[in-house]
């Protein structure tokens, strides 16, 4: 068959705004120029105008006509956390040298913005040239019933349920079984994609949010926002006009995760007390109807709630970049004494399975970060959950700046070789997709909060694990759906 780019299999007749790369390029190098006229009355004039271009060019690195659109939200994510900060000092009255995390903190913004460059520029290496759909391949979604797909994602959801629970009793396997679960990521986003680009199974797509909505919310990690960001990669997937309904969707988008994130960041703690009840472990024995209630009645007064509070508080969590600040300031008065060790540690996470080597010594993403940072482990206030320095610092701290940028062009190269081996399987486009994006999200949900043991492990394991799923079990599912959209007609949900 004939490859057709889907830059020209997929021109409208009439000219039209649609979801794209370009699209995304166009925005974000108008709020980069809007920035910059601010930026000479900000107190970090220099970081904040370099950063607000950063997403551009990305975008413009990586904006290739079949580059995945999981890369958007890889590369989007990771700059956001990192520019969050120059905003933060804004409200702070400060400058990124001059906060309470040190003057480390303005070398470690421009490392982590080098940093992640430079591993764009390692994906536009690797996934250049990578060969486009054939129309059948690019249009086989478009065919499939959205009451088929919702079922599926139904499936993957129960499958997600087991893996769960199969985790908590096989601890050795829990980087496969966290990888197979993410199936449900791939039937979410066949769902939105088809829903949108059909225009049918609308009722069915609200179904499945509100469902991630809720089963988020009541998690000790509370991942309610994931849901939103596979809408948001199959929209552009999906190439949508940008019109008046759009922008609007668009707006209600945003304005719900912002409101279920400011939320969230208000009553996590008190929440969290209530799920744990004052333990120390990342397991609860609150009913799934009790944790309902218990947010329902939160919920029902949000006046109780200080919302400016929250809205700072949750600016200064998504920031990421203090840490680095602070761990930079720590490694230049005494530098790491065992050479390369947190790649080490990863390598050896990764090549001696827990599953073979039970006695194998349990990696702590605290004791790693009280280690760098110069604290006391019994110090840290770990609320339950772990702090991670990230594996942008951990590269810093094996490397020095700018050798980090050689490791961190290396991880580049690694990401986006997988990448490609699933974008060039023999599956529908959407399917391939949908894969990456749950690879992505896999190994990088949490962004730059990600450590280099858990980054490393996650990529080895999912490539494992996927490269059987992909042989052995989608093309089953995608006979089943092929078959229920020849026998009955598609009807609108």
């Amino acid at each position: 068959m004939v490859s057709i780019s889907p830059s020209l299999r997929l021109r409208d007749p009439s000219p039209r705004q649609v979801l794209d790369f370009g699209f995304l390029q166009r925005t974000f190098l108008v709020i980069g120029l809007m920035l910059v006229m601010v930026a000479p009355f900000s107190l970090d004039p220099l970081p904040l105008a370099v950063g607000a271009f950063v997403p551009w060019v990305l975008l413009r690195i990586v904006g290739t006509p079949t580059m995945p659109v999981g890369v958007v939200y890889f590369f989007i994510w990771q700059w956001a956390q990192t520019f969050a900060r120059v905003l933060l000092s804004t409200i702070d009255g400060e400058t990124l040298a001059g906060g309470e995390y040190g003057p480390g903190v303005l070398n470690a913004y421009w490392y982590m913005l080098a940093s992640i460059v430079v591993m764009a520029l390692a994906f536009r290496l690797v996934l250049d040239g990578l060969p486009g759909p054939t129309l059948e391949d690019s249009n086989a979604h478009l065919s499939w019933r959205p009451q088929d797909l919702f079922l599926l994602y139904c499936g993957t959801l129960v499958l997600m349920v087991v893996c769960g629970y199969k985790w908590a009793y096989a601890p050795g396997l829990a980087q496969q079984i966290d990888a197979l679960s993410r199936l449900k990521i791939v039937a979410e986003f066949l769902l939105f994609a088809t829903v949108l680009g059909t225009g049918r199974g609308g009722k069915l797509m609200v179904a499945a949010v509100a469902i991630e909505i809720v089963i988020g919310f009541t998690g000790l990690l509370s991942d309610f926002r994931s849901v939103f960001i596979y809408l948001a990669m199959a929209a552009i997937a999906a190439r949508i006009a940008v019109g008046p309904t759009a922008i609007i969707g668009g707006v209600v988008w945003f304005s719900i995760l912002l409101a279920l994130g400011l939320f969230w960041t208000a009553v996590k703690t008190e929440y969290r007390d209530y799920l744990l009840g004052g333990e120390e472990t990342q397991y609860s024995t609150v009913s799934f109807s009790d944790r309902l209630s218990y947010l329902g009645t939160l919920s029902m007064s949000p006046g109780d709630i200080d919302w400016k509070a929250a809205a700072y508080k949750m600016l200064n969590r998504f920031a990421y970049v203090d840490i680095f600040g602070t761990v930079i300031d720590v490694q230049e008065a005494s530098r790491e004494p065992t050479a390369v060790r947190q790649w080490q540690e990863a390598i050896d996470h990764v090549f001696k399975p827990r599953i073979f080597f039970p006695d194998k010594a349990a990696l702590s993403d605290t004791e790693t970060y009280a280690r760098l940072a110069g604290i006391e482990e019994r110090l840290v206030l770990r609320a339950s959950t772990s702090i991670s320095v990230g594996y942008i610092t951990e590269n810093y701290v094996d490397f020095g700046f700018p050798g980090m940028l050689a490791s961190m062009f290396g991880l580049g190269l690694l990401i986006a070789g997988v990448i490609r081996y699933f974008m060039q399987s023999r599956l529908p486009w959407m399917v391939r997709q949908g894969l990456v994006l749950a690879f992505i999200y896999n190994i990088a949900g949490i962004g730059v909060e990600a450590s280099l043991p858990k980054l490393f492990g996650s990529i080895v394991m999912f490539f494992l694990v996927y490269a059987l799923v992909v042989k052995f079990v989608l093309p089953t599912s995608l006979r089943w759906l092929n078959v229920r959209a020849s026998t009955e007609p598609a009807q609108p949900s």
